[in-house]
């Protein structure tokens, strides 16, 4: 018996999508990308969806969109917050446009932002803010915009480990100018490799079509937002390059399997959110754990566990009996990342102090939700925490 981290959500569907793009003998990105796009993008109830190969390249075009628009550019120098937890390229796409970055602490019961610290945080020269849902939790957006008034602060959204989660009707990822996901193995859906882009603003979506694809014109419309219109003759405008961009497109599998993962998404997510009612009272039995509050619907990426400092064992002794157990055990995303070695290359600030961050960084750990029932595996973690809790007794 084991716990893994993350399982395959494929069957036959998904190996048929494979099969109908080895035989139609195209494998770049082409009309199932497209088609799986436009799904993706009713699904989150927005206009536009741009696919790319991961989540990370998502943030990357992302970022870089915001940099190419006509109106208020997002340029180098100025500052944009973000959350002291979550994932490394979160952040790198910030610095790799020459962004400010101000770091703020989290809330330890949401693991999302400290609303009132993020408040706090806010100067005159910032320009956006990078909300991260984490775990699956969406962000008080609401409260979000009311913090930031009529100041002319961009809201976008690191939504990759939250798809499918929803915050007053509305799906995560589509409450800023722009959000992005990612189709990891491991995440809500998987595509192999691949990240989406959302957003409803049409200039920031030529944008983002421009830079996934070398920043030619070829991806765009005869008439767009971003330059000149594209001359009639293919060949003349096969090679017209306007913007710095990528090669972060995603393979016409990717988008083949995209779609017969999204007609079961809600499913997944329902599971999901299942198997977090049966979590949440398995650890009413052990209050020197807590997992994160919930803010409108996660779709639960996985659960959380913070082990309190009265505690019977330490969270080296939790994660030893974990993998005594073979239930797989990570850190909360990557704990504090203002205190990794990789900062010394950015230009950033610290909003006050990060007490909630380091808390998460040496007393948290997560472990895997599935969109299956997890019985067995919770009558494993049982076992495992109640080992753990004989040994930090030494009995």
């Amino acid at each position: 018996m084991t716990y893994p981290l993350a399982n395959s959500s494929w069957d036959e569907e998904e190996y048929e999508a494979i099969r109908s793009v080895t035989e139609s003998g195209m494998f770049s990105m082409g009309p199932r990308v497209a088609e799986f796009e436009q799904a993706f993008a009713e699904y989150c109830g927005s206009k536009y969806c741009v696919m790319v190969n991961s989540g990370s390249s998502a943030n990357l075009i992302m970022v870089g969109a915001l940099r190419y628009r006509s109106n208020s550019p997002l340029l180098p120098g100025d500052e944009v917050i973000v959350p002291a937890v979550s994932w490394s390229t979160t952040y790198y796409p910030l610095y790799q446009y020459g962004l400010k970055l101000r770091f703020v602490d989290i809330d330890i019961n949401t693991l999302n932002y400290d609303l009132a610290k993020l408040e706090r945080a806010i100067t005159p020269s910032t320009k956006a803010i990078m909300v991260v849902n984490l775990l699956g939790n969406p962000n008080d957006f609401a409260k979000i915009r009311k913090i930031i008034g009529d100041r002319q602060i961009d809201i976008i959204e690191d939504n990759c480990e939250s798809m499918g989660a929803t915050f007053e009707g509305r799906q995560a990822g589509s409450h800023g100018i722009m959000g992005t996901f990612s189709a990891f193995f491991s995440h809500h859906i998987s595509t192999m490799e691949g990240g989406m882009v959302i957003t409803d603003d049409e200039e920031l979506y030529h944008i983002l079509l421009a830079l996934r694809a070398h920043g030619w014109t070829r991806n765009l419309p005869k008439v767009n937002k971003i330059t000149t219109p594209k001359s009639d003759d293919a060949f003349t405008e096969s090679f017209r390059f306007i913007l710095p961009g990528y090669n972060v497109r995603p393979l016409e599998m990717s988008g083949a399997i995209g779609l017969a993962q999204l007609r079961k998404l809600p499913t997944l997510v329902s599971e999901r959110r299942r198997n977090a009612e049966t979590f949440k009272a398995i650890l009413t039995d052990y209050p020197f754990l807590r997992t994160q509050r919930e803010i409108g619907e996660s779709s639960w990426f996985g659960f959380s566990m913070i082990v309190s400092a009265d505690a019977p064992f330490s969270r080296e002794q939790l994660v030893a009996s974990f993998n005594n157990h073979k239930i797989d055990v990570r850190p909360i995303v990557a704990g504090n990342f203002a205190k990794n070695e990789v900062l010394k290359w950015f230009d950033y600030s610290i909003s006050g102090n990060l007490p909630n961050a380091e808390i998460i960084d040496g007393a948290g750990l997560f472990i895997g939700n599935h969109h299956y029932p997890l019985d067995e595996e919770f009558g494993l973690l049982r076992l495992a925490i109640d080992e753990a809790i004989a040994a930090g007794s030494g009995t």
